[in-house]
């Protein structure tokens, strides 16, 4: 028998699911595009400490795949186990946008991923090069649909609910929703930049340890160069996506900002921005709050007393609860800021040539630093998802169904032994990920493989080898 209880359990048990599979996707999108720069640059410059580095983080890249498929194709079931009804509503539109996904992203990606994996030397470098090149397009075309699908229950359109099931009308009103491009772009770039920030603290760590510094010296002063771009174009891109919640989802934002009261534009009362507050949803206002005053006008309305509309303009069964927005917000765009300036530090450290190979090694602070930043975006995605998936509540798809009318009708028992069952199996995959991850680490690179060059090259390379056993390896230690 259905209850609020049986309720919230199924939602806690999804947003487990969602939250620990979220770890991964975004990791490996950004990892794919790095690994393609990686082995651009070997082919480019013959540089064989690229190919080292390429190998190297393609095992990072392979760990973090098969955690995401594992996790993926248990969301997959969630949604047909915890969100029946929704599943069965949404069929026409969400339904097939997961088709979509499958065939041309998954399906796509399976077929090169092989061959990225298992093809040195084995096919030629531009061959594998493409293969590379695939992988990574087709990792972008999954959060291509994937951002889509969940846009489109954030800013439904291009459908009408006619007898419980969402038909489709207009198919590119409801693929390019309001809110979809803004936030595929905000979710790409924050993919771009977990990558980059791994990168980093990984070469950071060998760095520190004083192990392969040469050759990790290399990916960490291009990371770092490409972070101060990224990190400042995500600070930016958040804000465009902000003005989409703003315009289209207002009651959202207002939850995001701990926004209760609507301020009229005769500058009486001003609407500041609440650096940090105690929300208290059943007075409907703050307890207490640190207010930049007309903060939020500027923010939102770029004027300085536009008006932005608080909670109090929006029916009190359809206020979403404010604390997981407000602070998840908050911690979000804290992380942020401070990548954008960790970027900026490594950065400054370039120029001023304190992150050579032979000096690298001074700048220790810099590289503990460097290190923490690599879990933070992790942090990031985490909040900023949560972020948007509460504060579009009460409603599952946006002013269309309500989250009680989508998730599964189950008893206490039923969501009890779910949840229990997907907590452990989420667990046993993060423990394995992170154990195998951290082995791949502490092993190192290797440097004694021969370079695969792949095809007739690969072939010529090993006949020019001398016999005697004490050869020198291909590539020396740095």
């Amino acid at each position: 028998m259905e209850s609020a209880t049986a309720i919230m359990l199924t939602r806690l048990d999804f947003a487990w699911v969602a939250s620990m599979h979220f770890l991964y996707p975004p990791l490996t999108i950004g990892l794919a595009l790095l690994l393609f720069f990686a082995e651009w640059r070997w082919m480019r410059t013959e540089d064989d400490a690229w190919y080292r580095l390429t190998r190297f983080f393609e095992k990072l890249f392979i760990i973090n795949f098969g955690a995401g498929v594992a996790t993926g194709v248990t969301m997959e079931m969630a949604f047909g186990i915890l969100y029946g009804p929704f599943s069965q509503a949404a069929g026409p539109y969400f339904g097939n946008v997961l088709g979509y996904e499958t065939i041309t992203a998954f399906m796509y990606e399976a077929g090169f991923i092989g061959l990225m994996i298992f093809g040195w030397g084995k096919i030629s470098r531009r061959m594998h090069l493409f293969a590379t090149f695939n992988v990574m397009l087709s990792s972008t075309l999954s959060a291509f649909w994937i951002m889509n699908a969940n846009s489109w229950m954030q800013t439904p359109d291009g459908v009408e609910l006619r007898d419980g099931i969402f038909n489709v009308t207009d198919w590119g009103a409801a693929i390019f929703n309001p809110s979809f491009l803004s936030s595929f772009f905000h979710m790409w770039i924050a993919a771009t930049e977990m990558a980059l920030f791994f990168v980093i603290a990984v070469a950071a760590y060998f760095i520190l340890k004083q192990r392969h510094v040469a050759l990790f010296q290399r990916p960490l002063a291009w990371a770092l160069l490409a972070a101060a771009l990224v990190a400042p174009l995500q600070i930016y891109m958040g804000d465009e996506l902000g003005q989409v919640i703003g315009e289209n989802q207002p009651a959202a934002l207002a939850a995001m900002e701990g926004h209760y009261h609507t301020y009229n534009d005769d500058g009486s009362v001003n609407t500041g921005w609440h650096i940090i507050a105690w929300p208290n949803d059943a007075a409907g206002d703050n307890d207490w709050a640190i207010t930049i005053p007309h903060a939020l006008s500027l923010i939102e309305t770029h004027s300085w007393n536009g008006v932005v509309p608080g909670l109090d303009q929006f029916p009190e069964a359809e206020r979403p609860p404010v604390w997981v927005p407000f602070y998840g917000f908050r911690v979000m765009v804290a992380i942020g800021v401070l990548l954008a300036l960790l970027a900026f530090w490594g950065v400054r450290l370039i120029y001023k040539g304190r992150l050579t190979a032979l000096g690298v090694t001074e700048t220790r602070w810099f590289l503990r630093a460097a290190i923490v930043g690599g879990f933070l975006p992790f942090l990031a995605i985490w909040t900023g998802w949560w972020t948007r998936e509460v504060a579009r509540q009460p409603w599952l798809v946006d002013g269309m169904m309500r989250i009680e009318d989508g998730v599964s009708r189950m008893t206490v028992a039923g969501a009890t032994t779910w949840l229990v069952g997907f907590i452990v199996f989420e667990l046993v995959v993060w423990a394995f990920t992170w154990y195998f991850m951290a082995k791949v680490i502490r092993h190192g690179p290797d440097m004694e493989a021969p370079v695969l060059r792949g095809g007739d090259e690969w072939l010529g390379h090993l006949e020019s080898q001398p016999d005697d056993d004490d050869a020198a390896p291909a590539y020396e230690r740095p």
